[in-house]
């Protein structure tokens, strides 16, 4: 059995296997698929977001990582921020670390909070406005590829 792997009962590997040696794992190729990372939250470089007031973005993981499918990264909402009605080309799935904020998504206003979670299908109106005195975070995963952001207004005021 590989090593990792329970049986159909559950069981664990045998004693001695494979599993329990001390052995690193083998380096990954391009062929094999992209090497395992870590990146410490100190190494996260955070940038302003230009069209938004307050709004600041590090890049967690994304396709320069060997990340094939999607991009993570983290916000920060100062309080007082602004972001306006805005679509983007692509989904998002957003979960609340911390603070908490109103979101715009199409017609309806949600106030979230640490640990609430948001699917933001591509093309829907979205902002997003921090009306504490807390900043607000959050990690947003998308596809890997272009994504063209399209400013609506200046709403979300």
């Amino acid at each position: 059995m590989p090593p990792g792997v329970v049986g159909d009962d559950m069981s664990e590997p045998e004693t001695g296997t494979e599993a329990e040696s001390d052995a690193e794992p083998a380096a990954t190729d391009d062929a094999a698929g992209p090497a395992p990372l870590v990146r410490r939250g100190d190494e996260v470089a955070y940038e302003a977001v230009g069209a938004a007031d307050g709004l600041s973005k590090g890049v967690l993981i994304d396709a320069a990582d060997g990340a094939p499918h999607f991009a993570l990264r983290r916000f920060t909402l100062a309080p007082g921020a602004r972001v306006p009605e805005h679509t983007n080309a692509v989904e998002h799935e957003q979960y609340v670390l911390e603070g908490e904020y109103v979101v715009g998504v199409g017609d309806e206003e949600h106030v979230v909070r640490a640990g609430d979670s948001l699917l933001i299908p591509a093309g829907v109106v979205h902002w997003y406005r921090n009306e504490g005195d807390e900043p607000g975070a959050f990690l947003c995963a998308v596809p890997n590829g272009d994504d063209a952001i399209e400013l609506v207004s200046d709403a979300g005021e």
